[in-house]
């Protein structure tokens, strides 16, 4: 799916007559309604979340958000996602809770439990959408970050906060513990349990010094939402200038080593790895280093989504 150009007026720079000058979009960016989509750089994709005021997640644009990461996957002109808030002081308040007062249903306990439970598997599985891409989705949160906002970029690569960043785990304070993937991802994720535990417990605030203490992030942005973005694309212009292959790759063996012992992690790698150095990537490579060149590589064409059958 090669990127089409059409107007899309999100650039912070401008043309000669002051305007705001058109970004490249991939071809789907038009099917959505609460995403916007564009390309800042050469291989670099920014998705913003754009259901104002505060990015509440009903079932459309978690839809959306699924359908956006299945045609992402497999578009080989991306290398590297964004994923940040159009809205200037929120990246999102969480799951839009008038929408969840009316869940579908069914006539008796028994169905409505499996009607509920296939729901909600479908809901956690779009916001997983990042994990299973097979390109590093940075996310760049500023302002609020509660519940559901939370566990979107817990499904993230990497998590670099600006300073203004305020998360909660803030389920519990409405009657439910956090069912979408704070509680399933981050224990694999942070270095503190208590920490963890404490913060699931109370859904008391915390800040991006304090998320990072937890390791929810891995970097403090000086500064708010502009800050963070530029500062995020940057790391993303820096992955996408590197081999695809190799990318991929790493992605790939981070993600299985999350669940599988040293020798099956070990085991996996060696079989991948096999296939690997066999890659023309290796050899440029290679020849690029002792020549003192850079290289640019090609683009991978369309791989498989980092799902359980691929694992």
């Amino acid at each position: 799916m090669a990127a089409a150009f059409v107007e899309a007026p999100i650039n912070p720079s401008s043309t000669s007559n002051g305007a705001p000058a058109a970004l490249p979009v991939p071809s789907y960016a038009s099917r959505y309604k609460y995403l916007a989509l564009a390309f800042p750089h050469t291989h670099v994709l920014h998705v913003e979340l754009n259901r104002g005021p505060v990015n509440a997640f009903n079932e459309e644009i978690w839809r959306e958000y699924n359908d956006a990461f299945g045609h992402i996957g497999q578009d080989p002109s991306v290398r590297v996602v964004v994923l940040s808030s159009r809205m200037k002081k929120v990246f999102s308040a969480g799951a839009d809770l008038a929408s969840l007062q009316s869940p579908p249903t069914a006539s008796e306990p028994v169905r409505r439990t499996f009607v509920l439970r296939s729901w909600l598997g479908e809901f956690q599985h779009a916001i997983g959408a990042p994990s299973r891409v097979p390109q590093p989705v940075l996310a760049a949160v500023h302002g609020v970050a509660f519940g559901l906002g939370l566990e979107l970029i817990a499904a993230c690569d990497v998590r670099w906060a600006a300073a203004d960043a305020v998360f909660s785990i803030k389920e519990v304070d409405v009657g439910v513990p956090a069912d979408l993937g704070a509680l399933a991802r981050l224990p694999k994720l942070v270095g503190n349990a208590s920490l963890m535990r404490e913060l699931a417990y109370t859904a008391r605030n915390f800040g991006a010094e304090e998320a990072l203490q937890l390791g929810a992030v891995s970097k403090v942005v000086a500064g708010s939402r502009e800050d963070v973005i530029a500062a995020v694309l940057g790391l993303a212009r820096e992955i996408a200038g590197k081999s695809p292959v190799a990318i991929s790759g790493t992605k790939r063996f981070l993600t299985h080593a999350l669940d599988h012992s040293v020798e099956d992690a070990l085991e996996y790698q060696a079989t991948w790895g096999g296939i690997l150095v066999q890659g023309k990537d290796l050899i440029e490579s290679a020849a690029a280093v002792a020549r003192g060149q850079k290289i640019e590589y090609e683009d991978m064409g369309q791989v498989p989504q980092l799902g359980r059958a691929e694992l």
